[in-house]
């Protein structure tokens, strides 16, 4: 029990850690020029206890030649503000004035991707100083760097996804384009809009100007009309947004079946007992299911055919959904020739993905969002796999789960690795949202397996070279290799790159994807669900 409550007490304070952002120094700097750090604008901004941020973790680890970049420079999550959902994408001025990074890009684009998925409002506070220059190769030109920002802010707009922008602070170069490419403009004074500033601009042309002569709020407000509202500071700010929020229309509802909630009868709390690490002592994950969903009731689907894999139908919050998790404890299976064999949990075999695949398209036929819970350490290998059509059963999941249309959720509790990766709905697979417990590991197989298979081609190599290792060098090569990818396994390896956008308290795995479901609701379109071509 002792094993995740200790690893999520480790992850909260390294947590509080990067939400000190550049610092104490930094933020003492911030507030010299009487503006609030992102942190406090978002406490200002949302409803008392809503935030619910994404991509605490990203960078996380990265770019320490320069100083480390914590969050990414940008903070960004849910929140409710009247009520309504929004997303949030607020600056953090303190890490190097608010930069753009690699990463720093990515995750505003990974924000406005959910907020285009699940029809979000979306609020951005501005507080930048634009590309971090010594990177800009690696920021300025690809689909997945700083320009796509303002195509996605065209492209909210055309959606009808309402958006406003906030500056806050420095707002320079291309940068100044988000805010303009809003609905409402809001700028605080001492701020600064402009697409070269002034030290540019007399380089450039020759002409001395001062920054608030330049595009400060005043000019903006008075002569530009760029600015809708012009405010004192950031708490005027703050409350002008949350009064333009107040009165927005309502939107038409998604389809997604919703009743009362009921809370489950077994506490979340428990769920630190219940999962083990260790493949000596398999768990239920029917166990953690009954802690997340309401009333802990689950209508299991075919419970008696492909074990490894649990599929079935319960309610999370009131919202209808199909869960499709990985079973850790190992099973008999009778083939079709009347033999008994042992299924070992977490792999799945060929009939777990045909029961899957049925299940999955069964969900998008009746409009019901679909929740994934992932400890799978693969498919299922070797000569009676294959014959089984391994394969084949394998395709027609990865198939199903890729062309679904409900709503998709990821919650990775283990491990994640190879093909069973993409058969549970990885990051590749477009779910809506993708969680994970601190104990998570991401890879294309478990450590031990990468690195013997690593360090068995590193040592036929050698010896082509005409080198032989002794035992002690090898064990030494092995012990190198498998700490190498054991790092890169640590789910915060994974969320530095945005390849899960939060690491949750497994107590709290209820409310991370009700809270997610909240957000899919705020999507009516469902497109029309055609599975493809599927080997049978």
């Amino acid at each position: 029990m002792r094993f995740l409550a200790d690893l999520m007490s480790q992850f909260r304070n390294e947590g509080e850690k990067i939400c000190e952002g550049g610092g104490a120094k930094a933020i003492e700097s911030q507030h010299a020029k009487k503006r609030l750090t992102a942190r406090e604008r978002i406490g200002l901004l949302a409803d008392p206890g809503t935030f619910f941020e994404l991509g605490l973790y990203a960078a996380h680890g990265m770019y320490e030649e320069w100083g480390g970049a914590p969050a990414a420079g940008v903070i960004t999550g849910l929140a409710r503000v009247h009520t309504r959902m929004v997303m949030i994408i607020a600056n953090d001025a303190t890490v190097k004035a608010g930069a753009f990074f690699p990463m720093t890009s990515k995750k505003v684009i990974r924000a406005q991707n959910i907020a285009i998925e699940n029809r979000i409002p979306t609020i951005y506070l501005v507080d930048s100083a634009g590309v971090f220059l010594p990177l800009q190769e690696d920021v300025f030109p690809d689909t997945d760097d700083f320009g796509r920002v303002f195509r996605n802010n065209a492209v909210m707009s055309a959606m009808g996804i309402p958006q406003i922008a906030a500056i806050m602070g420095m707002c320079v170069a291309g940068g100044g384009y988000l805010p303009v490419m809003c609905d409402h403009v809001l700028m605080t004074d001492g701020s600064g809009l402009f697409l070269a500033g002034p030290a540019l601009v007399q380089a450039a042309i020759g002409q001395k100007v001062s920054a608030e002569e330049l595009g400060g709020a005043a000019m903006h407000s008075a002569i530009s009309g760029t600015v809708d509202f012009r405010e004192p500071n950031d708490e005027a700010c703050i409350e002008r947004i949350r009064s333009i929020v107040e009165k927005w229309g309502y939107r038409r509802q998604s389809p997604w079946d919703r009743k009362k909630p009921v809370e489950p009868e077994l506490a979340g709390e428990e769920i630190y007992g219940i999962y083990d690490p260790s493949p000596a002592r398999p768990y239920d994950m029917k166990e953690v299911l009954a802690r997340v969903l309401d009333g802990s009731r689950f209508d299991e689907y075919k419970p008696e055919y492909g074990k490894t894999l649990i599929c079935g139908y319960g309610r999370i919050g009131g919202f209808a959904v199909g869960i499709v998790a990985n079973q850790k404890l190992h099973a008999q299976q009778t083939d079709h020739e009347g033999h008994k064999r042992v299924e070992f949990g977490g792999v799945i075999y060929t009939e777990s993905a045909e029961k899957a695949s049925r299940f999955i398209m069964d969900c998008n036929q009746n409009l019901i969002p679909l929740v994934f819970f992932h400890d799978v350490n693969g498919f299922m290998v070797g000569r009676d796999a294959e014959w089984n059509g391994i394969i084949r059963s394998g395709a027609k999941m990865v198939t199903a789960v890729s062309n679904s249309v409900v709503p998709k959720i990821s919650v990775i509790v283990g491990g994640t690795f190879g093909a069973g990766n993409y058969a549970m709905c990885g990051k590749a697979y477009d779910p809506r949202f993708i969680f994970a417990w601190p104990s998570a590991r991401y890879a294309v197989m478990s450590g031990e397996s990468a690195a013997n298979t690593l360090v068995e081609i590193r040592i036929r190599q050698l010896e082509r070279d005409g080198r032989k290792l002794s035992e002690e060098e090898k064990q030494e090569l092995f012990a190198s290799t498998k700490a190498t990818y054991d790092a890169q396994m640590d789910c915060r390896y994974a969320a530095a790159r945005l390849w899960v956008d939060a690491i949750i308290d497994p107590a709290q795995t209820r409310e991370a994807v009700l809270m997610a479901l909240e957000a899919a609701a705020l999507n009516p379109e469902v497109p029309k669900f055609n599975p493809g071509v599927l080997q049978t």
